[in-house]
């Protein structure tokens, strides 16, 4: 993420982020902006189609940076020997994918650890500006759409189901978030081992076997349980699917500010579900 966050986007990212968290997000100009960084507004607007997208400038940024990682394992496709045949994969055995998602969300985690101030700063925003929280959404299934589009390549066939792509994804993501929502609220606390340890934990749920062949994981297979960590989903009004049944069911949980009615909790598991 240095190497391609150049100091004009850096001054720029900064300098907004600055600006909204002491002046409002609406109250902030984009001439403000672009003096506190030292460009013009010209050049603010080749980077930056809007206020909005200088506070998710890192994101984007991130996004390449993450289908890049998954691309140099992602297995590339062969023109099969018999015409007339779709293309086959070259699976490589020796690559783990559960375990390069969780590289790359890992890199993510890394990226918001060291740009400390800026990540703590843009995290309150969001709290207060809900417009910023729905774009933080979209931010977040773009990430599962990625990893679930790159396990559907790179799993063995037996494993490479859509269901099951989709749901090893959004748990990561999910586990991700949490613990960095935890991190931003006590940013003194090293939750890296954590963050280890929990992804460890779903790719041993994710590898166990089918014993069946019916989609069903093993009577022994570690289950997710959300009701034993309340940070698994702290953000009000938003929820997560954290598991997926071989028959297509979905378990959601969302968390809410107290006294929200019952269309509210209809607009986060709708959400969840889209």
């Amino acid at each position: 993420m240095t190497a391609v966050r150049t100091h004009t986007h850096a001054q720029a990212v900064d300098a907004a982020i600055d600006l909204f968290s002491r002046q409002g997000y609406e109250q902030t100009t984009v001439e403000e902006i672009a003096d506190a960084a030292r460009v013009s507004r010209a050049t603010f607007f080749r980077r930056f189609r809007s206020k909005e997208d200088v506070v998710f400038a890192d994101h984007e940024l991130l996004l390449e940076e993450v289908v890049v990682m998954l691309a140099e394992t992602r297995p590339e496709a062969r023109a099969s020997e018999e015409s007339g045949r779709a293309p086959e994969r070259a699976w490589d055995p020796t690559t783990d994918p559960y375990l390069e998602v969780c590289r790359a969300a890992r890199l993510v985690f890394d990226h918001h650890v060291g740009q400390r101030e800026t990540s703590i700063a843009r995290h309150q925003l969001l709290q207060q500006v809900p417009a910023l929280r729905d774009r933080e959404l979209v931010t977040t299934h773009r990430y599962e759409r990625a990893f679930t589009a790159y396990l559907r390549d790179t799993l063995p066939p037996d494993r490479s189901t859509t269901t099951m792509s989709i749901a090893f994804a959004a748990s990561v993501v999910a586990v991700h978030n949490a613990i960095l929502r935890r991190w931003l609220r006590n940013p003194h606390l090293d939750l890296r081992p954590e963050l280890e340890e929990a992804f460890a934990d779903l790719r041993r749920a994710a590898g166990a076997p089918f014993p069946h062949g019916d989609g069903e994981p093993a009577a022994d297979a570690p289950a997710v349980d959300a009701a034993t960590d309340t940070d698994a989903v702290d953000s009000p009004g938003e929820a997560r699917t954290v598991a997926t049944g071989g028959d297509g069911r979905r378990v959601v949980v969302t968390v809410l500010e107290p006294g929200a009615g019952p269309d509210d909790v209809a607009r986060a598991v709708r959400d969840a579900l889209a």
